[in-house]
């Protein structure tokens, strides 16, 4: 570019220059900064019949509160959010240093710090917006227990079963648990999250069921991670009265060699439980550190059962029953899609009447 252009295009751009100013000194706004007055003075004093309806206090029953305590109030919860928010993230990236936590009590001590944060921060915010001292905030909550008494007895016991799950600890998250359902049914699955009202538990089919606090703290369950995560597994087997009982127990002991999450200590083993009506009646006990695979291990076993008393002749029985029949013989005939009995020790059959 030569220098005559830049010339031009200097002049180009100190004209355009030139121009906004004039422009600029002609609104009202600029014409403010020329006078004498000061600038906040006057923003100050324009601003007052804002200001006034803005901090003038207003009634309400027994509360007395401004638009301005309002916006300061809702402000404060704000705070307390990002704040809860915050201090949880701090936490769990510094526990996440520490991989020795038990995950239940990282999750106790985010769940409580969390609840403490939002606490303080609704009864300040409260406080601050509609000028509230703790004692009336204390007569609101004898009203509401008033209130709960009646109507919300449910919820209020599973808030406070939540609580004491999460103090005492009897169910963590991560622990597989079998807890009694609708229709007496039993759902096992594992803990997910304790909420403040409900637990949720994923069961094996990936299926979330919402259980209220209460049912864990009140009913029966079993938790199968309680003291830890080793678990037993029972499978009853029946053989004939013809099999070699010795055989069958190691055949058995063969079944659970190379199973998938089969502990190999404590070592599995077999019981001879008893003499049933048509069969001997064995159990195998094998050891997992899986509860939450127990049906895919018995599954893996039944199979290797099944396969290996096929190679060893070992029959599993249909049950049988001994018939005595006095008063002659009797002879087994079809008839009709029956089995009727004749002989001089059979009833006769009655006629049929129209």
């Amino acid at each position: 570019m030569s220098g005559e252009s830049l010339i031009e295009s200097g002049a180009e751009v100190a004209t355009r220059a030139c121009w906004v100013w004039e422009q600029a000194c002609a609104l009202p706004g600029f014409a403010l900064l020329q006078q004498d007055e000061n600038v906040p003075e006057r923003v100050w004093r324009w601003t007052g019949p804002a200001r006034y309806y803005f901090n003038k206090p207003w009634q309400l029953g027994n509360f007395k509160f401004a638009a301005s305590d309002i916006v300061l109030g809702v402000l404060i919860f704000i705070v307390a959010l990002a704040v809860s928010r915050y201090l949880r993230a701090f936490l769990e990236r510094r526990m996440e240093a520490h991989p020795h936590l038990d995950p239940g009590v990282k999750y106790t001590v985010l769940r409580l710090v969390n609840y403490i944060i939002i606490t303080v921060g609704v009864l300040y915010a409260l406080k601050t917006a509609l000028n509230l001292d703790l004692t009336s905030i204390a007569v609101v909550f004898t009203a509401l227990s008033v209130g709960i008494g009646f109507g919300l007895q449910f919820i209020a016991g599973d808030i406070a079963a939540g609580f004491l799950l999460l103090f005492e600890r009897p169910v963590r998250v991560g622990d597989f648990i079998s807890v009694t359902g609708q229709d007496n049914k039993i759902t096992d699955g594992k803990v997910v999250s304790i909420n403040l009202r409900t637990t949720i538990v994923q069961t094996n089919d990936h299926v979330s069921v919402i259980v209220p606090n209460s049912k864990l703290t009140n009913q029966n369950l079993v938790n199968w991670s309680y003291r830890g995560r080793r678990s037993r597994i029972s499978i009853p087997v029946g053989v004939s009265y013809e099999a070699d009982v010795d055989v069958v127990t190691q055949t058995l002991l063969r079944a659970a060699e190379g199973v998938n999450h089969v502990l190999p200590e404590p070592k599995p083993g077999v019981q001879f439980m008893d003499f049933g009506d048509s069969s001997l009646n064995f159990r195998l006990l094998v050891w997992t550190d899986r509860p939450r695979r127990h049906p895919q291990i018995r599954s893996d076993i039944n199979y290797r059962i099944r396969r290996l008393f096929l190679e060893e002749g070992i029959e599993i029985p249909f049950p049988q029953r001994d018939l005595n029949l006095r008063g002659g013989a009797v002879r087994i005939v079809p008839r009709g899609g029956r089995l009727l009995a004749e002989g001089d020790g059979a009833a006769e059959e009655p006629e049929a009447r129209g």
